[in-house]
């Protein structure tokens, strides 16, 4: 992915989560998850987990973290023990976090991705601009932005697909997706059944709610 340049005043540009599109961040808290019957705050929580599958113990110290910030924090402490190929597969998994979170939390978050429209969807980014833009000027940010440019691919899904095409998703077809040491598998829409035995075909129903009981403070932070 290359570096690209952004108009502040043709995008939406979101650093907080506390504002107009904070929600647009991983860091935000109003989008609970479900992954293998574990809540999961945030999908902060969730892609820094995705580093881990061969150290359930950190994915377990990673989720149970109140604040998506801490979680990242808990996960730095652990970045020299990433999967070998994180730098390989981080951008899958983020795609992939990203459906989870629209798929568990479809009404808030779909209508979150088309309210932007057709501009460009930009995450400032005070240092990183990986997943982020860092501001140049007032009007301008450069960097490649990839989580901005995946929450676009992400609103062109929405707008021509509809729900429909987001009932399950699918785990990624890569070496060791595990959860809490088990594979990864499908996730369903709430009040789906998501087929799970690949040879029986049995359906299990997979107990997504669209509202968590999860008290868990928003803090503003980059997501």
């Amino acid at each position: 992915m290359n570096e690209r340049t952004y108009c502040r005043a043709d995008s939406v540009v979101f650093l907080k989560t506390k504002e107009a599109f904070g929600g647009l961040s991983n860091m935000a808290g109003d989008f609970p998850l479900c992954v293998n019957y574990i809540r999961i705050r945030t999908s902060e929580a969730l892609y820094q987990a995705c580093r881990f599958p061969h150290l359930p113990e950190v994915q377990r110290l990673i989720i149970e973290q109140r604040s998506p910030m801490t979680a990242k924090m808990k996960s730095r402490k652990h970045h020299q023990d990433s999967r070998q190929d994180w730098d390989w597969v981080r951008v899958k998994i983020m795609r992939w976090c990203l459906r989870v979170k629209l798929i568990q939390n479809w009404h808030t978050f779909s209508e979150l991705l088309l309210e932007t429209g057709d501009q460009s969807i930009v995450e400032q980014s005070r240092k990183y601009d990986f997943w982020g833009a860092k501001p140049v000027d007032k009007q301008t940010l450069v960097g490649v932005n990839a989580l901005g440019r995946l929450l676009m691919e992400l609103r062109e899904d929405v707008k021509t697909e509809g729900q429909e095409a987001f009932l399950q998703i699918e785990p990624l077809d890569i070496s060791d997706f595990f959860l809490d040491g088990h594979p990864i598998e499908p996730v369903a829409a709430p009040d789906r059944e998501v087929t799970i035995n690949a040879e029986t075909s049995e359906p299990l129903s997979y107990p997504v709610q669209t509202s968590l009981p999860i008290d868990m403070p928003d803090p503003d932070g980059r997501g």
